[in-house]
């Protein structure tokens, strides 16, 4: 409380010694209200900064990080052949089979052959959790539908309006017959086609996303590892829901084009001729998190185009709607 100041008539001495208590009296209830004034003003000057301050403390210990990929806490170790094929038995539901697919970027055949695999101390989490990419990317929360391919960690990601639907494992094109990277959009599709390159591969559930350099993604086999000559592969099960989910073109006629299909960001470099990237799991369960600000570093470049196929696309489709 501040120092109360009253001033008091002439006639009346201060002095206790020669003051006459009564004549106090009359000045009893001014004294009361003046120090009661005084409390309160000094109540609200002192309590809402005290409680401001606090309530600023405490915003700043319990705000989480922004712009961050936040991924439960997994563990990775290697485990061989031998005791590989001595735990087979707990391994074979088809939940655990899926995890370690997509964490060693393999299909079910080339995971039997691998000499040691890498393995998660958890299995019970969601096969999100096991991969690079965050459930939720504000950025893209006006995008409808858009496919994200990331070079380095040899994963990918559906994404519709920001929120992740499904993601997993792909090997993408090796060091002499690279996968073009920035944006492209889906166009046409078959849900089996014979490869302009080589009239032996047949490719399943193919999405075309560059008619004229024959680039797409579709289900091929995963050794682990980029071996494709420029496209992506797949898992079938991932292949078969893309084919279904994604957006053809529209066309006009066989020359002319009306509207865009579905994006599609192909992002990164691998690093040929060095381990594969998901071996440091064993050592650093978070070293293939794809970090948010790279990830929107990445978008933002193709964002406006984006937006405008996208507004191009839906003006279309109202149109021709029955």
């Amino acid at each position: 409380m501040s120092h109360l100041k009253i001033l008091f008539p002439h006639n009346i001495s201060a002095s206790c010694n020669t003051m006459n208590v009564k004549h106090l009296i009359p000045y009893i209830p001014i004294l009361l209200i003046s120090i009661i004034f005084s409390c309160k003003n000094n109540e609200k000057k002192s309590i809402p900064d005290a409680i401001d301050s606090t309530m600023k403390t405490v915003v700043e210990k319990i705000a989480p990080p922004q712009k961050e990929n936040l991924k439960p806490s997994i563990s990775y170790e290697w485990m061989k052949k031998k005791e590989w094929q001595s735990k087979k038995d707990s391994f074979e539901g088809a939940k655990h089979l899926d995890i370690l697919n997509a964490i060693n970027r393999v299909d079910a055949t080339h995971l039997k052959r691998l000499d040691s695999i890498l393995v998660p101390n958890d299995f019970s989490l969601p096969l999100k959790d096991y991969m690079p990419f965050p459930d939720y990317v504000e950025v893209l929360k006006d995008v409808n539908k858009i496919i994200l391919f990331s070079y380095p960690t040899q994963a990918f990601a559906a994404y519709e309006n920001g929120k992740l639907i499904l993601t997993g494992p792909t090997n993408m094109g090796r060091k002499n017959k690279k996968t073009p990277t920035g944006l492209f959009f889906t166009n046409w599709k078959a849900r089996k086609t014979i490869s302009t390159v080589d009239d032996e591969w047949i490719l399943k559930w193919n999405f075309n996303i560059h008619n004229k350099w024959g680039v797409g993604f579709h289900e091929y086999a995963l050794p682990g590892y980029p071996a494709s000559h420029s496209c992506l592969r797949l898992l079938a099960t991932d292949a078969q829901f893309l084919y279904g989910w994604a957006n053809q073109w529209i066309l006009k006629n066989d020359y002319e084009r009306l509207a865009y299909g579905t994006p599609v960001i192909v992002f990164g470099a691998y690093p040929f001729g060095e381990p594969r990237p998901w071996f440091k799991l064993a050592e650093d369960s978070k070293a293939l998190t794809i970090p948010m600000d790279s990830l929107n570093n990445y978008v933002e470049p193709h964002l406006q185009e984006i937006m405008e196929k996208q507004t191009q696309r839906q003006e279309v489709e109202t149109q021709n709607a029955p």
